[in-house]
């Protein structure tokens, strides 16, 4: 450890008595590498990434980190969206600066306060393509607290549903469940199987067994098809990897 010393006069004594005492003091780590950190975290993220200052406590204290973002952003490196909340802009050749994605929004805020969030039964349904309805919003279902947000021109609004609709289960089991929800038992076809089978991995079709308890019920023999064929096909693989 690195020490420092300096001439003090003892208390009760002038400072022609030449006499001093030895203060011990600790080099603490310079701010700028803490604030290099922060910056090589940052662009380590590709372009669209979305976060807050927690997502880089790791790197110093909320003060040095809140400072470092600032310079950031004047320095165009970030851009904050709104309080609390930064982006790592994307740029178009053509279009130039680009909006930030709705979904990218939602991870840093589901990261920031420790809850899941997860898209809406009409996004999940169709991202998996299961309609061609698109949500006019940006909805969002959580386990954690209800709100709206307003980020830019964009809004967002996150909807509160039970512990059990969302989180606890794989990110592409929760989305083929909100998608089934959208569409109801009654619209579930044999087709509509075969298209999930086909678009999902056999990874998340066998996920899809292992979160089956935590669907409703009336959803478990869609489940049971569209994850049909994952497990045997994991076998043949390990059989394949060992010979």
């Amino acid at each position: 450890m690195d020490e420092d010393s300096v001439a003090t006069p003892r208390p009760g004594h002038g400072a022609q008595a030449g006499l001093t005492k030895r203060c011990h003091f600790v080099k603490l780590a310079p701010v700028t590498s803490a604030t290099e950190a922060i910056r090589s975290r940052i662009e380590g993220e590709s372009p669209g990434w979305v976060f807050t200052p927690a997502d880089l406590i790791e790197f110093g204290s909320r003060h040095l980190v809140g400072v470092t973002l600032l310079k950031l952003v004047r320095a165009g490196t970030i851009r904050r969206l709104a309080h609390g909340i930064y982006e790592r802009p994307r740029r178009h050749p053509k279009l130039g600066l680009l909006s930030p994605k709705p979904d990218a929004i939602a991870a840093a805020i589901g990261r920031r306060d420790g809850v899941d969030i997860q898209p809406s039964e009409a996004a999940a349904a169709n991202r998996l393509r299961l309609t061609e309805q698109v949500p006019a919003k940006s909805e969002f279902l959580t386990d954690g607290k209800a709100r709206t947000l307003r980020v830019g021109n964009l809004t967002i609004r996150l909807v509160k549903r039970s512990r059990r609709k969302v989180g606890g289960v794989a990110p592409a089991s929760g989305q083929v469940f909100a998608g089934l929800r959208a569409l109801g038992k009654k619209h579930v076809t044999e087709e509509r199987v075969r298209h999930l089978r086909s678009l999902l991995s056999n990874d998340d079709r066998r996920q899809l067994l292992i979160d089956l308890p935590r669907a409703p019920s009336w959803m478990h023999p869609f489940l049971r098809s569209i994850a049909k064929g994952a497990a045997s096909h994991a076998r043949r693989q390990r059989r394949s990897a060992d010979v």
